[in-house]
């Protein structure tokens, strides 16, 4: 059975059968909608279970000529560094559709968009061939754009727009560099597995030609983490953007241009790599603790929260600067525990939007002993954040510096910085928001129910379980990791 397929395209169905659907049957197009997310999901478990961890390559693999006279294929796989990602995809898409319950402003065009959202969103992950990598690539583009314009805040055309742009000024780069890939080979290929395979006829292609290519794939991905100096479109996109919306853009956008790095810039480019680790370390440092600094300043907590993701997004690149084993399995694990923890509390900062209508930080005040539940689930998602051992962020988080500290000692301990600041944003926000005499503005805010819970409760499980027993996550990513580690340093 094509499960991979299954899987991708199940979310599509289900979009189109929501398309045929009339607009007043708001409750039929949502359980549409929760039912083909959870089986994807279901399937993405199965794919999960019957994954051979001992095995580095492709697993899964489905291929067949698409057009012909182009040599593109139809090909797709997975192996652990893709696989993490694709159920951190199905799980964090399920409990934000949970989360969208609450949208009643056009229904049926929001499940729509966010379910073809999840179909580009697979495919990037899953796509071996980098024609159809291309296709899914912007393809996530529209859904988010609509997503973030029709359903955002006061700012949204103009979040929507600026996230649209910046994301297509990266897509021209990338375009350009997988149509020089093609012509660069011998036979023209569009194939990954084939390009990485074949790294030595791209270096007789001589130096220039690899650093365009690795500048024009670079572009295309550092502008997705975001890196700096190309981060400046998330934050605004994040405040302006629905609660479940904002869950997607951090849990699973952002990975994208982590994923692709480790997939192509890294693995077939190794040469480049090896000098241009030099300014991406560099950058990795200003995303740490410039990202933690302006979190620290903010008011707003979903603001504060996107800049956390600038943050920790930087210690996924500092992970990877190691070029090693420890480095790669700590940047992947980050960037599912990223996901995970950073999902969590979008959500719930949505929830006390919701009733209170805002979320400067200071308008707050005692809400522990109002809303209990809610204040030790916000508690827990911001320990995680933080990096308290015991919780999954501390140990991804970990192994990135682990990785890094024997190659890049300077580098790394300044980067220990962003660590500090960032419990001392949280831990801030923390006591403003919960401890102390409540502000009797709030004294008749209720706790979550039962649908924020389902929603949060089971990324909460996972920050704990995670955190306990890493080896759950490590052992899927391990053996890929070091294949592509000494693929990058220069083996075979």
């Amino acid at each position: 059975m094509p499960l991979l397929s299954l899987l991708t395209f199940l979310p599509l169905l289900g979009a189109l059968i929501i398309l045929a659907m009339p607009k007043e049957k708001t409750k039929t197009i949502q359980t549409v909608g929760l039912l083909v997310s959870g089986l994807s999901l279901l399937v993405s478990v199965v794919v999960l279970f019957g994954y051979d961890k001992n095995l580095a390559g492709m697993q899964y693999m489905e291929d067949f000529l698409w057009i012909g006279n182009l040599n593109v294929h139809y090909l797709l796989g997975i192996d652990g560094l893709s696989l993490p990602l694709v159920v951190l995809t199905t799980l964090l898409t399920f409990l934000a559709l949970i989360a969208s319950m609450g949208i009643n402003h056009r229904v049926k065009e929001y499940w729509f968009w966010f379910l073809v959202l999840e179909v580009g969103m697979l495919g990037v992950f899953e796509a071996l061939d980098f024609f159809l990598f291309y296709v899914f690539w912007e393809l996530t583009l529209v859904p988010m754009y609509f997503l973030i314009g029709v359903w955002g805040g006061p700012k949204k055309e103009y979040a929507a727009t600026k996230f649209f742009l910046y994301t297509l000024f990266g897509s021209v780069f990338m375009l350009l560099a997988i149509i020089a890939l093609y012509f660069g080979s011998e036979p023209h290929t569009f194939n990954m597995l084939e390009l990485t395979a074949g790294r030595d006829q791209l270096l007789k292609l001589g130096m220039t030609f690899q650093w365009l290519v690795f500048i024009g794939f670079y572009l295309g991905f550092a502008i997705k983490i975001p890196l700096f100096p190309f981060h400046t479109w998330l934050p605004l996109a994040h405040v302006e953007a629905p609660t479940a919306v904002s869950v997607i853009l951090a849990g699973v956008l952002l990975k994208m241009g982590g994923y692709g790095l480790l997939r192509v810039n890294f693995p077939m480019f190794p040469e480049v790599t090896k000098i241009f680790i030099y300014p991406l370390v560099i950058i990795a440092f200003i995303n740490i603790v410039y990202g933690a600094l302006v979190a620290m300043a903010q008011k707003d907590m979903k603001r504060m929260v996107a800049y956390s993701s600038v943050n920790h997004m930087g210690y996924v690149v500092l992970g990877m600067c190691s070029l090693s084993a420890a480095g790669f399995n700590g940047a992947v694990l980050q960037m599912v525990n990223h996901g995970i923890i950073t999902g969590a509390l979008f959500l719930l900062v949505g929830v006390v939007y919701d009733r209170a209508h805002t979320r400067d930080i200071d308008a707050f005040g005692g809400l522990a002993s109002k809303v209990p539940l809610y204040a030790g689930i916000m508690t827990l998602a911001s320990m995680a954040s933080l990096g308290l051992p015991g919780l999954s962020g501390f140990i991804s988080e970990f192994l990135c510096f682990l990785g890094a500290f024997p190659v890049w000692k300077v580098w790394t301990i300044m980067s220990v910085a962003g660590v500090l600041v960032t419990a001392a944003f949280f831990l801030r926000m923390i006591q403003k928001v919960f401890l102390g005499p409540l502000n009797e503005k709030w004294a008749n805010l209720t706790d979550m129910t039962t649908r924020e819970l389902c929603a949060v409760v089971p990324l909460c499980v996972l920050m704990v379980v995670l955190g306990l027993y890493p080896r759950l996550g490590l052992d899927i990513m391990n053996q890929t990791m070091t294949m592509l580690a000494v693929l990058v340093k220069g083996g075979t």
